[in-house]
């Protein structure tokens, strides 16, 4: 049985997806998404599976500064429709809410609602922990914003589904693990993670990345973190779409390594489905 360690408590969005990832899981919750990668880099689970991006909030925070020291590799990919429900206790009304409880990303994934009750919100650690401080709190001025499974299984009351404000919202999970995934074969749809830094010439970025566009290699994602207190070097984390192995690949690969001083791959794994929706070829 695969042991799958996240950040969030059973009932979670993590929780549901590790469930989607690795059906006969063993759960191992965590309150820090640094506890879930160091339990896997200790052995006490078989991989990690955390949130780095949502279409609504953005990148996850402090998740992307994680990644390279933790030693771990990225083995799947996973999009999950995001659904909250304000719940409460069961008896409660809309009409006595107060306070609503739920993880910073969720509250932020749910402005409409919180400004149509003018309420006050409350930050938790993750959503299914929301849910269960309503239930312990057993006070109809407490609601949550909390995932579906979380109201069943704490017991609440749906005071109202489907209060995202994006009906489109979708958070993008990564299962990482102590050693790299063999890679799927060159045929497949594939992505390419990786971590950079380039060397201190000008314009070495813009040089860094022009193989990318002479090799027709699509670049999905960049982003730019800083090291160090002096502020005056970046790392950068891209997502590609191919496989190292193919040539138009491994020649952009090879022009951006001339121009960097450490490139690290960070997982070569099969594109997840979502990413194929509407595409006509």
């Amino acid at each position: 049985m695969t042991t799958v360690a996240y950040q969030g408590e059973i009932g979670s969005n993590s929780s549901t997806a590790a469930r989607a990832l690795y059906p006969a899981c063993r759960e191992l919750p965590f309150t820090s998404f640094e506890q879930a990668l160091e339990a896997v880099t200790l052995g006490a689970a078989d991989v990690a599976v955390i949130p780095v991006d949502n279409s609504a909030a953005g990148r996850v925070a402090d998740v992307h500064h994680l990644l390279p020291e933790s030693g771990l590799f990225i083995v799947h990919e996973f999009f999950l429709p995001i659904r909250f429900d304000l719940v409460g206790v069961p008896g409660a009304s809309l009409s006595e809410v107060e306070f609503v409880r739920s993880h910073l990303h969720a509250l932020g994934q749910c402005r409409k609602l919180l400004r149509e009750g003018g309420w006050r919100a409350l930050v938790s650690d993750d959503t299914a922990g929301a849910a269960r401080e309503v239930a312990e709190l057993d006070d109809p001025r407490h609601a949550a914003l909390a995932p579906p499974a979380a109201a069943r299984l704490f017991g609440l009351q749906v005071l109202r589904s489907a209060v995202e404000d994006d009906p489109d919202n979708t958070t993008r999970f990564v299962a990482l693990s102590r050693e790299a995934a063999l890679a799927p074969p060159v045929s497949e749809p594939t992505m390419t993670s990786l971590f950079f830094n380039v060397r201190n010439i000008p314009s070495a970025l813009y040089k860094a990345l022009g193989g990318f566009a002479s090799s027709s290699v699509n670049l999905t994602k960049i982003e730019s973190y800083q090291m160090g207190a002096g502020l005056n070097a970046s790392r950068f984390y891209a997502e590609i779409e191919g496989h190292p192995d193919e040539p138009r690949v491994e020649l952009a690969l090879q022009e951006l390594r001339f121009f960097s001083s450490e490139v690290r791959v960070l997982g070569v794994y099969p594109a997840h489905a979502h990413r194929l929706v509407g595409r006509t070829g």
